[in-house]
């Protein structure tokens, strides 16, 4: 996987303010912005063919807007049925493929569900699932990373100690760190200096330095209760932190991407980089 040369800011999809919704035009809309990257969403199928992916390719190198993408929501790799998991399975490899296509970098997805299994059990499954879609983008020489993602709930499975783990032990495996489902996840801790400097150091102690400068992060408000994540919100109509948050970003040295999830996706992304612009380490 090629390497980031800084902390970039982009959003979830194509910018709400683009006149002509297509990718193409979402990536010179993010340009035009003065972002600098864009999460390609396959949330309810990956329908992009590889020649259009090509196109993209080429558009997204022509304006420096680094691509990443987000699998379909219908993915949970400790599925019931066998069925189901190889469908999930098929869905992230889909997505890896036409990423790598359009020259992106990174495809996150949220592995699976407890089904009010143990934990350890569960993790096993997923790794092997993960695994056996390391192995067959090897293969096929697809190179991008997979990021299983910090999620918002405990009923989910992704806490940061899981896709920590995972990423040890798989070559292609990284963690999406979601700051926003970290704080849902844990009932509104996760929101402070402290603890994001706990989070960092210990991805950098158990996955070295390349987990900090290969970081592929998610950021909006969030609403959450006991069961965890909600909603999302725009930053300022929530409680995160989020000033403070990329004090510590820069404090860290990150490299990598800045996802803005927030219903207002590119107003907060802007947010996001002119304040870490700001930012003095």
């Amino acid at each position: 996987m090629f390497r980031v040369d800084r902390l970039r800011f982009g959003t979830a999809g194509i910018p709400i303010s683009t006149p002509k919704r297509s990718t193409v035009d979402g990536i010179a809309r993010v340009r035009d912005l003065g972002l600098d990257a864009m999460e390609m969403e396959f949330v309810r199928g990956v329908n992009l063919k590889s020649e259009l992916a090509k196109k993209i390719n080429y558009v997204a190198k022509k304006h420096d807007v680094l691509l990443t993408a987000h699998a379909p929501y219908y993915i949970n790799l400790n599925a019931a049925e066998k069925a189901k998991i190889e469908a999930s399975k098929n869905r992230i490899i889909q997505s890896a493929e036409r990423l790598h296509d359009a020259g992106g970098w990174s495809v996150v997805f949220h592995a699976g569900y407890y089904l009010k299994q143990p934990p350890g059990i569960v993790y096993q499954r997923i790794l092997e699932a993960l695994r056996d879609i390391e192995k067959k983008l090897m293969d096929r020489g697809v190179k991008v990373w997979l990021r299983p993602e910090l999620t918002g709930k405990p009923t989910q499975f992704g806490d940061l100690e899981e896709i920590v783990k995972l990423s040890e032990e798989l070559e292609m495996v990284l963690p999406t760190i979601d700051f926003a489902h970290a704080h849902a996840r844990n009932r509104g801790k996760c929101n402070s200096i402290e603890e994001w400097r706990e989070m960092l150091s210990l991805m950098e102690d158990r996955l070295g330095r390349e987990a900090l400068d290969s970081m592929h992060i998610h950021m909006s408000g969030i609403e959450y209760t006991e069961k965890g994540e909600r909603r999302h919100l725009p930053l300022r109509e929530s409680d995160m932190e989020w000033e403070n948050l990329l004090k510590v970003l820069k404090e860290f040295g990150v490299k990598g991407v800045v996802i803005s999830e927030s219903p207002n996706i590119e107003e907060d992304a802007l947010l996001m980089k002119r304040k870490y612009e700001k930012t003095k380490a």
